[in-house]
């Protein structure tokens, strides 16, 4: 129900306050808060309590705001996620150790690739994927791979939604369309330099019923030190097992 003169809800309220924060801005004040929430001042100071009494947010030694330990107790109560980052986790810690660099699982939210798990080595390449951080479908292969491994209809969506998503060599939709048709038919994305220009992103998918993707299982590794034909079939061989420990059947 709206109870503001903006026609919000406080539910409306409450959930811009706990988006405002993100891997760029983890801490803030109250006033930046605010600002960043579209909230009148008077009013995030009382949801800005209310949401610290349980723990939803804490302040600070600085005295500035943060996401609470509340918030990370509910998530891992019970959550897909959570399910999913189980089934999986046994599989990318054997990859992991075989392949020696960044391990990650990612699903597909709202436009975006939602990383889930990453596991990491101490020398590692860059990796600007982060748990529970979020990238643009077409800037990495695990989007890609998630992308052509829909359902028709939600490729098209997303193209209406994105008419200027480019990936390396092609341009426009028709482009796009023959990336995701080849990705598809050979099983795997790989991209060069896509996010960062030293790296190669990898990735295969967690298929489900009807052959779509419930998630993307993949590695980013150097770019100068990629051996694709030993990599591919750990990966192809990890995203099965994970979809059986899912009891997931792709038919």
């Amino acid at each position: 129900m709206a109870n503001s003169t903006s026609g919000d809800s406080s539910l409306d309220r409450l959930a811009r306050i706990l988006g405002a924060f993100d891997a760029d801005m983890p801490a803030m004040p109250v006033g930046v808060l605010a600002a960043r929430a579209k909230i009148p001042l008077a009013t995030a100071y009382r949801l800005v309590d209310q949401l610290v009494g349980r723990d939803f947010l804490r302040k600070d030694p600085a005295g500035k705001l943060r996401l609470g330990l509340g918030l990370w107790e509910l998530a891992n109560r019970s959550s897909a996620a959570l399910d999913l980052r189980e089934a999986a986790m046994p599989f990318m810690e054997d990859i992991q150790a075989v392949v020696g660099q960044h391990t990650q699982l990612a699903v597909l939210r709202d436009d975006e690739v939602l990383f889930i798990e990453r596991l990491s080595g101490r020398d590692s390449v860059v990796n600007q994927a982060r748990i529970a951080g979020r990238l643009p479908v077409h800037r990495t292969s695990a989007g890609v791979v998630l992308l052509a491994f829909s359902p028709a209809h939600v490729q098209e969506a997303y193209l209406r939604r994105h008419p200027d998503a480019a990936l390396p060599g092609e341009t426009g939709a028709a482009g796009f369309r023959k990336v995701l048709a080849l990705v598809r038919a050979q099983g795997f994305a790989a991209f060069d330099g896509l996010v960062d220009e030293q790296t190669t992103g990898i990735n295969v998918p967690v298929l489900g019923r009807g052959r779509v993707a419930i998630a993307a299982l993949g590695v980013v590794v150097a770019r100068n030190e990629v051996q694709r034909h030993a990599i591919l079939p750990v990966l192809m061989t990890g995203a099965r097992g994970i979809a059986r420990a899912m009891g997931e059947s792709p038919g």
